[in-house]
């Protein structure tokens, strides 16, 4: 494992690699703890390269077998070599030369389940961002394309599966019971693209008709047992194949499409072209097992690898500083596809709450980057809600400025001009410029500058001259070295609310088209004229641009926007932030939880959103979920008292229920499932409005005798997982609460993507006591270190999910994350460094949690060996 620190890459310092390589024949001889793996490397040397120029290429623990340069063995004084680096010195004149190289790895030991690993008997890889060097010496950079061959041979009882990109050409038997296999992908590819996946699965088959008439087929491996809980995952992607013909005219080019799932994977899913690899909690369901959140993920998420095969592979990023071309881009598609598949509104709002959630503390914080970072010590860091979340909002705003006629013909034009490229964000904006004529010089601002734009508002209104002002001034976070400092172009959806529909003659001041206001200067008046009546803006409708408006309207403007805004975004904008103000301004006033948190006038807003059948279910559970404890402390900033903030959540939940108990009971009861379960939008949003119900009444009861019997009754995993962590959230003590607990391991001991949700319900319960579970839990016989999913699901949950338990008055919370982060860094870099991005708002709490929080990674740094992973991290939060 490299745990060198201090190498800092700079976008500045790019330049082409001298070579390129462009062809990849690859055999494999697949063995547990010894396999062999054979590259041979059709290089080009680039014109004006010298011929003494040496070919550097990149490895990572590699063991060197056997060299040879177009097919005669290299002196040893022709290269140097280390598990890191290959350097050949001794090159042929020709320009075109081939360099054949035999490695041996060892897939069992291979815990940092990057390169060639075998987990459960079942051969995978992962090569996103730098784990190709961790199967042979390459130049393992996104700019350098190949087509690739592959040649698989192993045991045919050990893996009678053997799949890597592309289409298979060939396969066979060979001799002592071995059989092989052979892949070809004519379309060229960076290698963080390669995969090979070889075991024993069971498939489900099925195939698409695409839009020129060819016929595809459609392949999902798991598991031997498990194939009927991949339907879903079936249909999202059949799904998703017709959406992207539809909304972006995009075809699939291969002759197959393969998703593989697996239980020992560090991310959600990989993108391989025509072989994508899935962590299998996003390929798995049923209703006995999966929740309707855990559908909608596997949806969005099949939906977004699919996507990736254009915008990530067809067309790739020239180096890791452009990933958010791929990723960004490819969020926005996948946030639009589930729109249409679900509740436009709804969906919005809930992309909405995840940005705030975790990018504008990212953007808050010491981590802070721009959408397009500059430089970087360790580039899996670099897989932040900026870059995905914050970048896919950024193309949602080009759509909004441009219109969806001109950014369509603009990313047709993208794809057009740059297909089998690796491309950069400059020529993405160029696209879009010479499409619809604007300069979006200014607009790509937004990729380099790091940080949440403020916009400060007032506005004033002249009854006699019935003109209305609305006045917006941009401020931005203090500048960061290196990055430019300038006004932004934002653009602000609106609307002006009042008695009736408001219509004005006219605009001046500013750029106004249709429904958006363009900001692009310091400060912008602009004045409607012909306004009859005092009017109260609806700005940043569907959250037109990632910023923050102060000051916010005044509560009785709030009010009357959750009561009358037309638009439905807007309206539960306006509600949330009435709901959050009112909670941040309790934390404050006192310990004490028996006073009101929410004022009358919100209470009746919320209970007249419960009963009003109008509204989508979805939508209605949306505006009756307060905001979460981590959501106000975002709102107090600063000196930040986590037990505060709980006593006020749990005041603000009772005396909602007892507000509104009788539409919560009306609620509950009326919609009670009177037919199978069902997965789909509808049936989801009934089952959530149901669950907000029933959370209402066991507050406002103060007791769980209500969720003990819906989890009893429960025959969906929905409602199970629901009515499980209210008992355990309420009374983690009480004899049901314990009969629950036990009940759903002994059912579902043998399903662990089941038990991450029985560790994770448990790691989130409030309160101090809460980490003596959780080290217990550590002991647990479906608990263990080495797999990502159950580090998330326990550890994970914890120390982002549990504010009060983590954010203990004396800092063992932090020592425990701390210490677990030193275990699992000796052999998995990347987890350990996510799991310490938990820390990162640590300078926003008080005074006496800020300096245990410090020491506990102040102690963290002082370990020998830390990763560069998590050296990076850690020391970024300390500065």
């Amino acid at each position: 494992m490299r745990t060198e620190t201090g190498t800092v890459i700079r976008l500045e310092d790019y330049r082409p690699s001298d070579y390129l390589i462009e062809t990849t024949d690859l055999s494999f001889s697949l063995q547990p703890d010894a396999t062999v793996v054979r590259a041979k490397l059709g290089i080009r040397r680039r014109e004006g390269v010298p011929a003494d120029a040496p070919l550097t290429l990149d490895g990572d623990e590699l063991v060197l077998k056997d060299l040879r340069i177009n097919g005669e063995t290299l002196a040893e004084n022709g290269f140097t070599v280390s598990p890191d680096r290959l350097s050949i010195g001794e090159l042929p004149e020709s320009d075109t030369f081939t360099v054949e190289i035999e490695t041996a790895l060892d897939p069992s030991a291979n815990k940092q389940l990057m390169g060639l690993y075998r987990s459960s008997g079942t051969y995978c890889t992962q090569c996103e961002a730098e784990g190709f060097r961790r199967i042979t010496y390459f130049l393992d950079r996104p700019d350098v394309l190949s087509v690739y061959t592959v040649r698989i041979e192993a045991r045919t009882e050990d893996a009678p599966l053997l799949l890597s990109n592309g289409n298979r050409i060939e396969d066979g038997v060979l001799d002592n019971g071995w059989h092989y296999a052979v892949w070809h992908d004519p379309f060229p590819k960076p290698s963080y693209l390669f995969a090979l996946v070889a075991g024993n699965l069971g498939v489900v088959r099925d195939s698409f008709t695409t839009m020129s008439g060819r016929d595809v087929a459609l392949e999902i491996y798991v598991e031997h047992g498990k194939e009927p809980r991949a339907a879903f995952a079936m249909d999202a992607l059949k799904r998703s194949m017709k959406w992207d013909e539809e909304a972006f005219g995009r075809e699939y080019d291969l002759d197959v499409f393969m998703i593989v799932a697996v239980s020992d994977f560090n991310m959600g899913a990989m993108e391989n072209k025509g072989l994508n690899v899935f962590n299998d909690k996003y390929v798995l369901a049923d209703e006995r097992t999966a929740t309707d959140a855990d559908y909608a993920n596997i949806e969005a998420i099949i939906a977004h690898e699919y996507f990736h095969n254009w915008t990530g592979n067809r067309i790739t990023c020239r180096d890791w500083f452009q990933l958010c071309l791929k990723e960004g881009l490819t969020v926005f598609r996948d946030h639009e596809f589930s729109a249409d598949m679900r509740s436009r509104t709804v969906k919005r709002i809930a992309e909405v709450k995840l940005l705030k959630a975790h990018q504008f503390p990212e953007d808050a914080g010491p981590l802070a980057h721009p959408v397009r970072p500059r430089r970087y010590s360790e580039i899996n860091n670099f897989y932040t809600a900026t870059v995905y979340e914050k970048g896919s909002e950024v193309v949602r705003m080009i759509r909004t400025i441009l219109g969806p006629e001109k950014f369509r013909a603009g990313l047709d034009l993208y794809f057009d001009r740059h297909d089998g490229e690796a491309a950069t964000i400059e020529q993405f904006i160029k696209a879009f410029e010479d499409a619809s004529g604007k300069d979006l010089s200014q607009f790509a601002l937004w990729y380099e500058q790091p940080g949440t734009p403020n916009l400060i508002v007032s506005n004033n209104y002249d009854a006699a001259a019935k003109q209305f002002t609305l006045t917006v001034e941009q401020r931005l976070k203090p500048p960061v070295e290196g990055a430019p400092h300038a006004p932004m172009h934002i653009p602000v959806k609106f609307g002006l609310v009042g008695a009736g529909d408001m219509e004005w003659n006219g605009v001046s001041g500013a750029d106004v088209t249709g429904d958006v206001i363009h900001i692009t200067k310091p400060k912008h008046e602009i004045v409607f004229e012909g306004i009859a009546e005092r009017p109260v803006p609806s700005l940043l409708r569907g959250f037109s641009a990632p910023v923050t408006i102060y000051p916010e309207p005044d509560d009785g403007e709030l009010a009357f926007l959750a009561r009358n805004d037309p638009d439905e975004y807007g309206r539960w904008q306006a509600l949330s932030a009435l709901i959050a103000r009112q909670m941040k301004q309790a934390a404050f006033r006192t310990d004490d939880d028996s006073g009101d948190v929410l004022d009358l006038a919100t209470c009746d807003i919320l209970t007249q959103i419960a009963s009003d059948d109008s509204y989508e279910h979805a939508f209605r559970a949306f505006c009756l979920t307060l905001p979460g404890e981590n959501d106000i402390a975002r709102e107090i900033g600063s000196d930040i008292d986590p037990d505060a903030i709980h006593r006020v959540h749990a005041a603000a939940s009772r005396q909602l229920g007892k507000a509104g108990e009788r539409i919560f009971a009306r609620l509950f009861h009326g919609l009670e499932a009177n037919g199978p379960y069902s997965p789909d939008a509808v049936s989801a949003g009934k089952r959530s409005l149901r669950n907000i119900a029933l959370s209402y009444l066991c507050h406002a009861a103060g007791d769980i005798e209500l969720a003990a019997k819906v989890y009893g009754d429960a025959d969906n995993m929905t409602d199970r997982a629901h009515a499980l962590a209210l008992m355990v959230h309420l009374k983690p003590k009480a004899d049901e609460t314990l009969d629950a607990l036990a009940a759903f391991q002994q059912e579902f001991r043998a399903e662990p993507i089941v038990m991450d949700k029985w560790f994770m319900i448990q790691a989130t319960a409030p309160g101090a006591k809460t980490l003596d579970s959780v080290k217990a839990l550590t002991g647990n016989p479906g608990f263990a270190w080495d797999n990502p999913n159950r580090v998330r699901a326990l550890i994970g949950a914890y120390s982002t999910g549990n504010p009060t338990g983590f954010n203990r008055a004396d800092g063992e919370g932090y020592q425990f994350l701390c210490q677990a982060i030193g275990r699992i860094d000796g052999y998995n870099p990347q987890v350990a460094a996510r799991l310490l991005t938990a820390m990162r708002s640590w300078k926003n709490l008080e005074a006496g949690r800020r300096e245990l929080a410090r020491g506990a990674m102040a102690t963290l740094a002082e370990r020998q060996n830390l990763s560069r992973d998590v050296r990076d991290i850690l020391d970024r939060t300390l500065t």
